[in-house]
């Protein structure tokens, strides 16, 4: 148990996304910050809807339209973590948004601040239709991630036998170390992933098995 707590505390992957909590406004707030000049009030001194046209019931159009998502610009514009709605599509398993995104022209081989990919992402959380979907569009399947991780790495850390046998598949190295010293196997034993053991100890075997 030592070594699997130090394994883990060591190899960190550094996904640390932050969720955004949103507050709703009471409605006796949202009441108080109306204008008394747009609504009016009856005997009861209650709200109700103001009679007045708004600027579509009296047919004017807004002459300038929003962006679109043809723009490539806001397709790849980064955050300040450097995150693009790509990445943020892949950390979440968001397999249409991904693909919708991808269609569109959102580039895959975009990394982040500290060099996270949107293979790592989708890699670390597990979601391998979005790791196969990545992989056909030509990413680096060996980014190496400042946490020293590549998405092979934290594909065996989090025991996604899925994404270890996608990764592998398409030539994902297995000599590559983590910034702790773990090799992918070396992970999965530390870890006690013995299905992931199983699965890089065949494609060793393959890879050294003479062609017939």
């Amino acid at each position: 148990m030592e070594a699997i707590d130090d394994a883990d505390d060591e190899f960190t992957d550094g996904l640390n996304i932050e969720s955004t909590n949103v507050c709703l406004s009471d409605s006796r707030e949202e009441r108080s910050n109306v204008s008394p000049e747009t609504m009016d009030v009856d005997e009861e001194n209650l709200f109700k809807h103001s009679t007045t046209l708004t600027n579509k019931q009296r047919g004017n159009e807004v002459t300038v339209r929003p962006a679109t998502l043809d723009d490539s610009s806001l397709l790849n514009k980064q955050d300040e973590r450097g995150f693009t709605p790509l990445m943020w599509a892949a950390a979440f398993g968001e397999k249409a948004v991904v693909d919708f995104l991808l269609e569109k022209g959102a580039d895959p081989k975009t990394i982040a601040r500290e060099r996270e990919s949107a293979l790592t992402l989708a890699s670390s959380g597990g979601f391998v239709d979005i790791v196969k979907s990545l992989l056909g569009h030509g990413v680096d399947i060996n980014t190496y991630d400042w946490n020293g991780g590549t998405p092979l790495l934290y594909a065996v850390r989090g025991n996604h036998i899925k994404c270890v046998e996608a990764l592998l598949a398409k030539g994902a190295d297995m000599t590559i170390e983590s910034d702790s010293g773990y090799s992918p196997m070396a992970l999965a034993v530390a870890l006690g992933h013995k299905k992931i053991q199983k699965v890089l100890e065949d494609h060793i075997l393959k890879l050294y098995k003479p062609p017939t």
